[in-house]
């Protein structure tokens, strides 16, 4: 049995690509026994190639399934059925992103399975909820466009865009994540399970913070800014010498040091500069008097020079550069599992929750399609072995 605080967790996962794979894999990450249910062609993911490891295996797939295991269950057989309804039937958390009605027609819908077992927390993700847009497809890059983001991404001269990854099922995984846990813990003091829904528009209007709370109070839509802020200033990219830097002045104290490390110390009594709300509304003439005085040096030197004077500054990396960067500052941003049987190993962000008491132990590799059918021959009731009665 695994270590970590959500040890003795059994999870089947229905879940596929991303939303959901993302927050078993955090379940996993911290001790829970997930069991992937995938059909014979495999998550979508593993043919979402290139590129790929070592291995020959679909990075995209590893990026979100280690300390898994992998059972393959044929649907739309009744041997495949009987076999995900004893895993389902036995688990203590169901996590599902089939469209809405998919898991009641095979008989795992909550209703079905809480009959058997009613301390069972079941999570749903959706695209757009159960109701009047259960029928959408549910596509990241569909979120982006009709939840707003990408109206506030770009330039703005430019043409909307999305965001370079898929954020919106990150943060609905991660939302999954949290709600299972709180679930989790009410099962502690109850002795009875709960639904988990959560939806990707919904986790992305949440995420809008201050550009929906400014919509909301005063019904004006926020635009594309560019790499700039809509509240703060100066908050962007600017062009050193040989490459991009961003500044991120947040407050008055911040930008009279940044004018003095720049050699422009007049700009922090210019009275147009003077506050925050000031520069905001001067944007364009504060740009215009900055960005020639940071093009004259690299970018290195005025990162320096302005963490110096604690300013916060710093490169625009690249993924590989930003992973160096981590390292350097010692937070340990990269894990490699190892298969103990195959050899087989992956590198891959580590988690970020850091948990002194219990922290999050990577294991295992993302499995190979089907790794651990044989021990679930072995162990028809329940894959890992012996049952915990909860």
């Amino acid at each position: 049995m695994a270590d970590g605080v959500l040890a003795g967790i059994r999870v089947a996962d229905f879940s596929r690509v991303l939303a959901g794979p993302y927050a078993t894999m955090m379940l996993a990450d911290f001790g829970a026994d997930v069991v992937k249910i995938e059909s014979p062609a495999g998550d979508d993911t593993r043919a979402w190639r290139p590129p790929v490891d070592a291995a020959g295996e679909s990075t995209y797939f590893g990026a979100v399934n280690r300390n898994k295991r992998s059972v393959v269950c044929d649907l739309g057989t009744e041997d495949g059925l009987a076999a995900a309804r004893r895993l389902a039937e036995t688990a203590d958390v169901v996590v599902e992103n089939f469209r809405p009605g998919v898991m009641e027609r095979f008989g795992f819908d909550e209703a079905s399975l809480r009959a058997v077992n009613p301390r069972l927390v079941y999570c749903s993700i959706t695209g757009f909820g159960r109701d009047a847009g259960a029928a959408l497809p549910g596509y990241d890059l569909l979120v982006q466009a009709v939840g707003g983001l990408m109206s506030i991404t770009g330039a703005p001269d430019g043409e909307p865009s999305k965001v370079g990854v898929a954020l919106v099922d990150v943060l609905t995984g991660l939302n999954a994540f949290s709600g299972i846990l709180l679930a989790l813990r009410q099962r502690d003091a109850t002795g009875v399970g709960s639904r988990v829904d959560v939806d990707l528009l919904g986790s992305l209007l949440a995420a809008l913070t201050n550009q929906a709370s400014s919509t909301l109070a005063t019904g004006d839509a926020p635009g594309r800014l560019g790499n700039a802020h809509p509240s703060i200033a100066p908050y962007e990219l600017f062009t050193a010498a040989d490459r991009e830097l961003v500044v991120a002045v947040g407050n008055d104290r911040q930008f009279s040091a940044f004018a003095e490390t720049i050699g422009l110390p007049a700009l922090g009594t210019d009275q147009r500069f003077a506050t925050n709300q000031e520069r905001v509304r001067n944007r364009d003439a504060l740009r215009a008097a900055i960005a020639p005085a940071l093009a004259a040096r690299t970018a290195a030197d005025w990162v320096a020079a302005l963490s110096a004077a604690r300013v916060p500054a710093g490169l625009v990396n690249s993924v590989a550069e930003a992973f160096a960067f981590a390292t350097a500052l010692g937070l340990d941003p990269v894990v490699v599992t190892t298969d103990p049987e195959t050899g087989r190993s992956s590198r891959q962000p580590a988690t970020p929750i850091r948990l002194d008491t219990a922290p999050a132990v990577h294991r295992t590799p993302p499995p190979l399609l089907g790794a651990h059918d044989a021990r679930w021959a072995e162990h028809d009731d329940h894959p890992g072995g012996e049952r915990t009665e909860p």
